[in-house]
């Protein structure tokens, strides 16, 4: 029961609760996606750099590839683009590593915007859904002819079962859109800090390459 009301007779006189039940079936399913997801990519960017500076130290780029290979989150992804065209220019290099990171935070942000959606209109809808129950409510009134309250106030609280179960969805959409949200921009940061450290270091270990097969050094 909700408020004293049994649940078959909401469902029964409220295809909007129906509706905002379904949505937010359909939304704990993107939570759980979404967690497993940010879960699986969690990993230590610090350790993860020095692995692959390690193997590019040692002339080993095909190591570092496969290292990327088996980390498989978003940050060895874009690292990956960088290992494959290290021989192309820095700024080649750089601009490659951008386009990386704009398709895995693509990636990062899919289904999010499901959750911002419904964080934003499951009041509204819950809201639309009691506007009409209490327009049949009053319409069921007039056409009994009976003045008793209590079936006004019966017909009244149906409706804003809606209500509740707008903001029942909505409030933790909104939440885990935003906890979402800062796991997606805490990953764009370490990708970026990973990108600018990967080119730099290439680019110095080629300068001292070059400098020690330059002739007087």
């Amino acid at each position: 029961m909700i408020a004293g009301i049994p649940i078959t007779r909401i469902l029964q006189i409220s295809p909007t609760f129906d509706f905002l039940m379904l949505l937010s079936i359909f939304a704990l399913g993107v939570m759980i996606e979404r967690w497993n997801n940010y879960r699986k990519m969690k990993a230590d960017p610090q350790r993860f750099m020095e692995r692959i500076k390690m193997s590019i130290g040692q002339g080993k780029i095909q190591e570092a590839l496969f290292y990327c290979e088996q980390t498989g989150n978003s940050l060895s992804n874009v690292v990956k683009v960088g290992l494959q065209n290290y021989k192309l220019s820095k700024d080649a290099v750089f601009e490659l590593l951008e386009g990386a990171r704009m398709l895995e935070r693509l990636h990062l942000e899919k289904w999010l915007t499901v959750l911002g959606t419904l964080g934003n209109s499951a009041p509204f809808i819950g809201l639309f859904g009691t506007v009409l129950g209490i327009i049949r409510a009053f319409g069921d009134l007039a056409r009994s002819g009976s003045s008793d309250p209590k079936a006004v106030m019966l017909g009244i609280s149906e409706a804003l079962v809606a209500t509740a179960a707008g903001l029942f969805v909505a409030i933790p959409c909104a939440v885990m859109y935003n906890y979402f949200m800062n796991q997606v921009k805490r990953f764009a940061v370490e990708m970026e800090v990973a990108s600018k450290e990967l080119v730099v270091f290439m680019s110095e270990r080629e300068r001292l390459s070059e400098k020690k097969e330059t002739p007087g050094f």
